[in-house]
């Protein structure tokens, strides 16, 4: 019985420590790190989980935006952050993207991070500056055709779902318009406002502001069906792209090494504001859905990330464009 009783004692002083720290955990506030600019769809979404989460654990969950490199700088950051679940990511699809995009990184997507949960989903919208002359989504794509270089388009950055959406509708049209890369969201909508470029594929999480107050035009949506809020915009497979789908899911991440009891911990916090009612009333302005508990959780999380690394990885490598 020596033999058993001394493994026992020994597995009880591996895991007390993680226990111990799980139970008084957070200690100090959670630092949020936000990969895109300040105003951008992934900086609203962030800063509404994070109050939610901030509730739930009590301490604060403070939102820092750490950008460029297409969000990898921020990324990298949380990857060799101290694992006691004080530092934490949220990153959308670009955090898949990435593993394709860039030659080198710093960091490897899936094994370099503990999932804690996907957190929400929603849709991309094709807008225009306001007085673009197109009058339908149809019109748009012919105009892009046949202007090409002429046309400019606006994206977030590499990896950023407005260029996932620009390298899908490029090789759909068989033309490549002008580009201009920005370092966020934010950045590129007020050149869009301010009629510097011509059209920006958004997130309607950071459009649905300006669409509803007639200050952008909007085309068409990436959703597979219509959306009930905007009954009246078209598909992107409506207008003949088919296959046309561009799904912009946001997660969050802890450095790898983080105790599983803290994640499980961050998880439920995660949870708890999806949960809130003020964050959901909040979220169906912005047509953002959130993730109900069977994604919202590391195991769904770390099956989906790799999924996604997959299902993105052949469409860059298609469309050969690469990062260094």
């Amino acid at each position: 019985m020596r033999g058993p009783s001394a493994l026992f004692v020994a597995a009880a002083l591996i895991v007390a420590p993680s226990a111990a720290s799980a139970q008084t955990f957070p200690q100090r506030s959670i630092t949020l790190i936000v990969t895109f600019a300040a105003g951008g769809p992934s900086d609203t979404i962030g800063r509404l989980i994070a109050h939610g989460m901030s509730q739930n654990l009590g301490q604060p969950v403070v939102v820092e935006n750490v950008v460029g490199a297409g969000g990898t700088i921020g990324i990298d950051r949380v990857a060799k952050a101290t694992p006691d679940g004080h530092t934490i990511l949220i990153s959308h699809v670009n955090h898949a993207t990435a593993a394709t995009l860039y030659r080198r990184l710093p960091y490897r997507s899936a094994d370099d991070f503990e999932t804690i949960g996907v957190a929400t989903d929603g849709p991309m919208v094709l807008i225009a500056r306001p007085n673009f002359p197109a009058a339908n989504i149809q019109e748009v794509l012919a105009t892009i055709r046949r202007d090409r270089e002429r046309i400019s388009y606006g994206n977030a950055g590499i990896g950023s779902g407005s260029h996932l959406c620009q390298l899908m509708l490029f090789s759909a049209l068989q033309a490549r318009p002008t580009v201009a890369s920005y370092r966020g969201t934010g950045p590129a909508m007020n050149d869009l406002l301010g009629g510097q470029i011509d059209l920006v594929c958004d997130q309607l999480t950071n459009a649905v502001s300006q669409m509803r107050g007639g200050r952008v035009r909007a085309y068409a949506v990436t959703s597979p069906e219509r959306l009930a809020a905007f009954p009246d915009l078209p598909t992107m497979r409506e207008a003949g792209l088919t296959g046309f789908e561009v799904n912009v899911w946001h997660g969050l991440y802890a450095p790898r090494g983080t105790p599983r009891p803290i994640v499980e911990r961050l998880s439920q916090a995660l949870n708890a504001a999806l949960r809130d009612e003020t964050v959901r009333a909040r979220f169906a302005e912005l047509s953002t859905i959130p993730a109900g508990p069977d994604r919202a959780n590391p195991a769904y999380h770390a099956r989906h990330i790799r999924a996604e690394i997959e299902k993105w990885g052949a469409v860059i490598r298609a469309a050969g464009e690469f990062a260094d």
